[in-house]
């Protein structure tokens, strides 16, 4: 399993007027943990793009457990549990500051080449990547 985790304070835009995290953030809030446990590998997004590899979003499920406020503190979770073969599948959570789930989440990327926009299978480049990180 490879596991990562972020944490960053709630920004007040982040919020409906009730002060409660907007549920379209947390989808941002997945996609910041999925980005930066890519690049903690060093081999970022920027270096997959260059690479021609970019991941199309195939299915995102969020189910909301418990509301997340302005001023509280996000801890989001990307884990990878299988290695991919045609679909790379994050399973992801938030917590607040007290450890309360407020979101957990999969999402499911497709691999493309952004040059000939065919879909394709883990490229080997990015399967290495990812075997050495396995825990």
């Amino acid at each position: 399993m490879i596991r990562h985790e972020i944490s960053f304070p709630v920004r007040y835009y982040e919020c409906d007027p009730m002060g409660i995290v907007h549920h379209s953030n947390y989808v941002r809030f997945f996609e910041v943990a999925r980005d930066e446990m890519i690049s903690s590998w060093g081999y970022g997004m920027e270096k997959c793009a260059s690479d021609g590899l970019v991941f199309p979003v195939v299915n995102i499920s969020i189910k909301f457990r418990h509301s997340l406020f302005v001023g509280d503190t996000a801890r989001v979770t990307a884990e990878i549990e299988d290695l991919p073969l045609a679909k790379l599948t994050v399973h992801q959570c938030v917590y607040n500051q007290n450890g309360e789930l407020c979101a957990e989440g999969t999402v499911v990327l497709g691999f493309m080449n952004s040059q000939t926009g065919r879909i394709m299978g883990c490229p080997e480049k990015f399967m290495e990547v990812l075997k050495a990180h396995v825990l």
